[in-house]
């Protein structure tokens, strides 16, 4: 016998979907790598998703595909996390701080076929260009990446399926041999985001000012974009202003809690 109540696959596509429901306005700020402010909110963020996640299919991304990402913490990353995994594909999540023979080890291994760049990573992807075998579409994160939305519908049907499939993969730093992959599913990645937010783990409601420094190409930050949109918190994206005056500034300013 089976309780059956609610039964519906827990899928991170229900994330974004709720936040901008029920949290429209409740803003997401970036710091660009430029130095500039982005701020949009939660409903804004679900419509760029949906315009990506419509580009991904046009660019020929399937299901179970493995879309990479080079990028520091900001809001067109927040955006890559939903379309892929919401639509099915899996992100991949590149640590940049590796040695490039690692990176284009772990590209090859994982056989990404889309690979999203900040562009202050332009020098090393022009090193590792050449050895990225299944990478068959780069797309750098400034007008190059609003280009590629341009046109798309803000209409996009996020798919139901097993709640088991893969959504994030991650590799180890490579301490002891090659890099190896750990895979997240939706699953676990709604699990982790619901014990994150408890009172006795990070204590993320609605009524606080989130800054994730973890970097979104480690461990997921801490699941905190899920985390996030899960409960409708504010959040605030350093990039790759890092340093304490930068990170200060922005504590100050956007009354990070």
């Amino acid at each position: 016998m089976q309780g059956l109540m609610m039964d519906q696959p827990l899928l991170i596509s229900g994330l974004i979907r709720h936040a901008a429901r029920h949290h429209a306005d409740t803003e997401i700020v970036s710091k660009n790598v430029d130095g500039s402010i982005h701020r949009y909110g939660y409903a804004a963020a679900h419509a760029r998703a949906q315009k990506l996640a419509n580009a991904l299919k046009r660019l020929g991304v399937q299901p179970g595909d493995r879309v990479a990402t080079l990028a520091w913490n900001g809001f067109r990353h927040f955006e890559i996390y939903y379309a892929v995994a919401g639509s099915g594909a899996v992100i991949h999540t590149i640590n940049p701080r590796l040695f490039p023979d690692q990176i284009t080890y772990i590209a090859n291994h994982a056989e990404d076929k889309v690979l999203f760049y900040d562009t202050s990573f332009a020098p090393l992807i022009e090193k590792v260009k050449p050895q990225l075998k299944s990478v068959r579409q780069f797309v750098a994160m400034n007008d190059e990446y609003e280009a590629l939305l341009k046109n798309e519908s803000e209409q996009f049907a996020w798919p139901e399926f097993d709640e088991k499939t893969a959504a994030c993969l991650c590799y180890t730093s490579g301490t002891t041999g090659n890099p190896k992959g750990a895979l997240y599913s939706h699953r676990s990645t709604i699990i982790h985001a619901y014990a994150a937010a408890l009172p006795d783990t990070l204590s993320i409601s609605a009524r606080e000012v989130v800054l994730p420094v973890v970097p979104m190409f480690h461990v997921n930050a801490w699941s905190l974009p899920y985390s996030c949109a899960m409960v409708g918190a504010k959040m605030v994206f350093p990039g790759p202003h890092l340093d304490g005056k930068s990170v200060y500034e922005l504590f100050e300013k956007e009354e990070v809690t």
